[in-house]
């Protein structure tokens, strides 16, 4: 069992998703970082499905009842048991009425807390991920707080074990995200979509697990064309459609938002284009005013990405034993 004593700023009980349902309204959630979950679960020993605690910008303040192993991954937050400094991508011992905390934020946005055994909640729909719009999995359907004992699943984790460097991945200055043009490309003007791709934006405020938005650069200007019926007067507005994860919308053309693990499946906004699959770890450890470059992909080139990340996991699951 884990006790809260502090829940730091947003931490929520995620695995690797809540998969089938996106056509009835219920987003995939898990984690923002799934390469950095996946690993943390490894170095305890426990499957890389297994649910950890993702903390963003802050890290929580945790009692553990019982002896257990733990790694933290993802974004530099210094681990501290009973205030001694462990370090990230490394699983270490935790013992019966120790506390474990966290330095401020360094680097990234969201860590990954794997505890031996998992992170025990029901099963909801498949997965344990928490869904917090939808009051959804995890633990009662939201973020954890004060006071709150979550229960942790049985099983010996091996501490001692590093991460190498050379497996980890995280986003560089300015980020670099790959993108491939949607079916609605061609309601943009050929100057405004190189535009796009040539100016350096950087990420707004409003950058949370239902979407990034991006600011600073050039607005998008729309190709004459004939208002479908019961579209709206925006240029954005399209007739309602399905919105793929990972897709740009630009709601008036202005600022670019990327829908990520708890958005909305389908609305009124066209698609520029979607960020491939490959690269949306990296947005889930951008912060606010991180200077962004989008970068036009073909479908090869997404598909190869995709490729490589799977053996990069594949790599860390042998190096992990």
């Amino acid at each position: 069992m884990i006790k809260v004593l502090n829940p730091g700023l947003a931490t929520s009980v995620q695995d690797m998703g809540r998969h089938g349902y996106y056509h009835l309204g219920i987003p995939q959630s898990g984690g923002m970082d799934q390469l950095a979950l996946q690993a943390a679960n490894l170095l305890v020993g426990n499957p890389s499905d297994a649910a950890v605690l993702e903390a963003t910008f802050m890290g929580p303040e945790l009692e553990f009842t019982a002896d257990t192993v733990v790694a933290v991954t993802g974004a530099a937050m210094t681990p501290k048991v009973d205030g001694e400094a462990q370090d990230n991508w490394h699983s270490f011992p935790v013992k019966a009425g120790q506390v474990l905390s966290f330095d401020y934020l360094k680097g990234g946005a969201r860590a990954y807390i794997a505890v031996a055994g998992g992170i025990d909640v029901p099963v909801v729909l498949g997965s344990r991920s928490t869904y917090t719009l939808g009051a959804l999995g995890g633990f009662q359907g939201r973020t954890i707080a004060v006071g709150d004992e979550i229960p942790v699943g049985k099983a010996k984790g091996t501490a001692g074990k590093t991460l190498d460097a050379s497996l980890r991945r995280g986003p560089d200055s300015p980020a670099e995200i790959r993108v491939l043009p949607g079916i609605y490309w061609h309601w943009v003007t050929d100057e405004s979509g190189a535009q796009f791709y040539a100016d350096t934006w950087k990420v707004a405020p409003e950058a949370d697990r239902i979407g990034y938005r991006f600011r600073g650069g050039e607005p998008i200007q729309f190709t004459e064309r004939e208002r479908p019926f019961g579209a709206g007067s925006d240029p954005s507005n399209i007739v309602d459609g399905c919105y793929p994860y990972g897709s740009i919308q630009v709601p008036g053309g202005t600022e670019p938002i990327i829908l990520h693990r708890d958005a909305v499946s389908g609305g009124g906004y066209f698609m520029l284009g979607t960020v491939i699959s490959a690269d949306m770890d990296l947005i889930g450890q951008m912060q606010p005013h991180t200077p962004t470059r989008f970068v036009k992909v073909t479908m090869d080139q997404a598909l190869q990405a995709r490729a490589d990340r799977a053996a990069l996991i594949e790599k860390i699951k042998q190096a992990l034993g």
